[in-house]
């Protein structure tokens, strides 16, 4: 980490900018085919013999004042573009390697297998193995620690969920911690992948899912915590809708991993609301834990650096940035030695550069 050492090292005052990317951080909510840089994604289309053109990678990373989802990015990907292994390496080590430039030391990042595997045509051990392979070279080069979190998607069948997560058995790597459920959230609610996560979790995997996204209704949420008993939750937003529940929430000290450029509030606020009526901002002033994210950075054309940035837009300050940090550390799926030793650190890091923030 020898370039953000430097950085930190700099004896000189610091901006807002300069002090929120120097701070250490964790991503905890990030899709690895969210990240593909825009090159990449235009090499993988020559690679692949131009199968999506030029024209359309340009609308992939364009976010206008209503944008849209990404999800139809995330299909083509394996519909059209990952083609060996070695693809989904480049996109690990990349993703790594930027995240490394933002003060990123930690990150658990979610993989979809199931379209790897039945669309891109990829075996889950050969998948798995070029993207761990990714993290240990990322590590070495970079010293960004990196751990994969299998997602299961949720518009596939629950048989598929149960199928994944066998696979993660039968092909364990120490740097496959957990599991995760994305995709559309509507009609699909998480107790269909009830099976998935009694399996996962019987095999010692940590589990998170999206919930709550979308403005689907807080009874997923509820569903994901009660009945899947995940450790935290991705999204989460519309737990707001109900005080009694937050409230438990709040009691339970779950951890909500936020997104404040989430397409479906930028598209269903008025600008001159969307800071004061988001509800990650009604969220933290409720007392509940929360963690900013990117979720598919080079597509929202955010950085972690950018995402923290945009919590203070809601009205947080340099207090609340402190907090979110521990959040992180608390939620992340680490052993509490590291935890410990990193919020000792981390603390002290977020104290130094504070002494030199010139507001």
């Amino acid at each position: 980490m020898a370039m953000l050492d430097a950085e930190i090292d700099t004896a000189g005052p610091l901006n807002l900018e300069q002090f929120v990317r120097a701070l250490p951080k964790m991503e905890l909510h990030c899709h690895l085919f969210g990240t593909v840089r825009r090159q990449t994604f235009i090499d993988l289309s020559v690679k692949a013999g131009n199968r999506i053109s030029h024209d359309e990678i340009e609308t992939f990373y364009t976010r206008g004042e209503k944008p849209v989802g990404v999800l139809r990015v995330l299909r083509a990907l394996d519909a059209h573009l990952i083609q060996g292994p070695s693809d989904l390496h480049r996109i690990t080590y990349e993703y790594l390697e930027d995240v490394h430039r933002h003060g990123v030391r930690y990150t658990e990042f979610f993989w979809n297998p199931t379209g790897t595997v039945r669309v891109s045509g990829i075996s889950y051990a050969s998948a798995q193995a070029a993207i761990v392979l990714a993290i240990r070279d990322a590590q070495r080069d970079f010293g960004v620690i990196g751990r994969l979190i299998p997602s299961i998607d949720r518009e596939a069948s629950p048989d598929e969920a149960v199928a994944m997560v066998e696979w993660m058995c039968a092909h364990r790597q120490p740097e496959v911690i957990g599991i995760g459920m994305d995709y559309r959230e509507n009609d699909r609610p998480p107790e269909l992948f009830w099976k998935a996560y009694r399996d996962a979790r019987a095999a010692g995997f940590r589990t998170t899912a999206h919930a709550g996204e979308f403005g689907m209704p807080w009874m997923n949420v509820e569903s994901a915590i009660d009945l899947l008993k995940v450790d935290r939750i991705d999204h989460g937003y519309t737990v707001v809708d109900n005080p009694a529940f937050l409230q438990k929430c709040k009691e339970r000290g779950m951890i909500f991993t936020v997104v404040p450029t989430n397409s479906y509030y930028l598209r269903t606020l008025e600008p001159a609301r969307w800071a004061l009526d988001h509800p990650i901002r009604a969220m933290v002033r409720a007392g509940l834990r929360v963690h900013p994210n990117t979720d598919d950075p080079t597509l929202h054309l955010v950085t972690p650096t950018r995402a923290w940035l945009m919590m203070m837009e809601f009205g947080f300050g340099i207090d609340d940035m402190h907090g979110f940090m521990l959040n992180g550390l608390d939620a992340a799926w680490i052993d509490d030695d590291q935890r410990r030793q990193w919020r000792q650190e981390w603390s002290a890091a977020f104290e130094s550069l504070r002494g030199r923030l010139a507001m």
